[in-house]
């Protein structure tokens, strides 16, 4: 059965899709964080581990609720490695080993792009859908996004 919420069919699919390239992006950037949290080495080893075991926690939290996110809207969410590459705006850098201060270098730069999309992304939704949950939604999940970020900038200075 299709909600019947005050939103047409096509803008709650259209919201969906906006919502499968921001789990695609979440997705990424938790493997992303797990790739630093396993690899991370050096004087501050046990700070960085266990800053980003909490990051990558509260991806996994953030990635579940974009996933019932979609669903509450009725639609199929997307669940393959293969549906997330296509769909991610987030670059992995595959056999790269970088030093701690370069990995926090890069989740921040991929933070800082989240925040970015995610910006235009509630625009879309106010605006475009009419889709005011969503929008709330996401701006919930980009301020997630600035405080991780400034936390890491905060390593940098």
């Amino acid at each position: 059965m299709k909600p019947n919420i005050g939103i047409s069919e096509k803008q709650l699919e259209h919201t969906s899709s906006v919502l499968s390239t921001v789990l695609s992006n979440e997705m990424t950037l938790y493997v992303k964080t797990r790739k630093s949290h396993w690899n991370v080495t050096g004087e501050s080893f046990m700070e960085l581990h266990k800053l980003f075991e909490g990051q990558y926690k509260q991806l996994e939290e953030a990635i579940d609720e974009v996933a019932e996110r979609i669903g509450k809207l009725g639609q199929k969410t997307i669940g393959t490695m293969h549906e997330f590459s296509k769909l991610t705006t987030i670059k992995e850098s595959p056999g790269v080993y970088a030093s701690s201060k370069d990995m926090i270098k890069e989740l921040l730069k991929d933070h800082e792009t989240i925040i970015v999309q995610l910006r235009k992304d509630i625009e879309h939704c106010t605006e475009k859908t009419k889709d005011a949950g969503t929008a709330d939604f996401l701006t919930g999940l980009m301020e997630q996004h600035e405080t991780t970020a400034w936390v890491l900038r905060r390593y940098l200075n």
